[in-house]
């Protein structure tokens, strides 16, 4: 007995120093704006992963700020929109900063919303401007920031944003809402909309009021897309598949997307993502067109990932394969930013 006990005693004596090393916590910090007012809050969180290191691989010179998409959210308990991406980004180096606006609202709304989080960031980090990162309609947000105060602003980063609309946005309006319009039903679904989509804004740090669905859903048409681009063209391609300017107004732009759709076979949402992509005409990540998501400097359009695979969704499950894991993307993005000086 004497024997196991000094064996046991040994054996945890010689893989300390490993388990000790692969412990790494790191912090970054959920953002909202409650009541008119913007906050920002630590959170931590520690990788139990026997190759965890600390690097400074993502140490840009300016904080990230990441900008969700519509109905999403920053954190709710251990529920994150960006399932494991802000961690993996603060444990190689960056500031990151997680931004909750309305789970549903127009652009203009959502990106003065998120105009207030900037400046918060600023003030407490003291730095002169950050590197925005936005998903899906969260794309519109960031260019919103860019396009009003460029001089905040080192880069935007738009991840399957629907610059030039998504058909699924305008397939909804004209064979759900408006016919709903007429039969005097639009206005109880759409009030309901917005109660369930104000109570996950709450439950995550924010406001419960500035939910407006139809706004949201107006700005993802191709016809809300065409009107946001003439107040906002910074990026975009002046040709219908083409790249957009990578620089303006001392602002850099880049872009990437996906192109998959059914790519883990036990994620139902995944399911869904493929059902969805029939309603496209041509590639798509299932809710947002190929071409649609160029802005700027393309990274990439065609990984094999869906709308919800980009952001790490639902809980990780993705594909598998070169390309498949969205949360290498992030902290690559953020070392091309380093390596330009952003």
């Amino acid at each position: 007995m004497k024997k196991y006990i000094s064996a046991l005693v040994f054996g945890v004596v010689i893989t300390m120093p490993i388990m000790s090393s692969a412990i790494v916590t790191s912090t970054y910090n959920n953002c909202a704006v409650p009541n008119n007012q913007a906050y920002c809050h630590a959170v931590s969180s520690t990788d139990w992963s026997l190759s965890s290191k600390k690097t400074e691989y993502a140490k840009t010179k300016y904080p990230l700020v990441l900008a969700h998409g519509l109905f999403g959210l920053s954190q709710i308990g251990p529920i994150n929109y960006w399932h494991g991406i802000p961690q993996d980004l603060a444990r190689q180096g960056a500031q990151v900063y997680v931004t909750t606006v309305s789970s549903a609202n127009s652009d203009a709304v959502r990106g003065e919303q998120l105009l207030k989080q900037v400046i918060t960031i600023q003030a407490l980090t003291g730095s002169a401007k950050v590197n925005l990162i936005g998903h899906s309609q969260g794309v519109q947000s960031i260019r919103y920031v860019a396009g009003v105060r460029p001089d905040l602003v080192a880069s935007v980063t738009g991840i399957a944003g629907s610059n030039k609309g998504s058909p699924v946005a305008d397939i909804v309006k004209k064979y759900i809402q408006q016919p709903l319009s007429v039969i005097g039903l639009d206005k109880p679904l759409l009030a309901f909309i917005n109660l369930l989509t104000g109570a996950e804004t709450l439950l995550s740090g924010g406001g419960i009021s500035d939910q407006n669905v139809l706004a949201a859903l107006d700005g993802l048409t191709a016809q809300g897309a065409a009107e946001f681009n003439k107040s906002f063209p910074q990026g975009i391609p002046k040709t219908e598949c083409g790249n957009g300017e990578s620089k303006v107004n001392g602002v850099n732009y880049y872009s990437w997307s996906g192109t998959g759709q059914l790519t883990n076979l036990v994620d139902p949402t995944s399911y869904g993502m493929a059902a969805v992509s029939i309603l496209q005409n041509g590639p798509s990540d299932g809710v947002v067109p190929k071409c649609s998501s160029h802005l700027g400097q393309i990274i990439r359009d065609d990984y094999p990932q869906n709308h919800l695979d980009e952001v790490n969704q639902i809980m990780g499950m993705v594909g598998l394969g070169a390309g498949a894991a969205p949360v290498p993307l992030y902290s690559q993005q953020a070392n091309r930013l380093k390596l330009a000086g952003l």
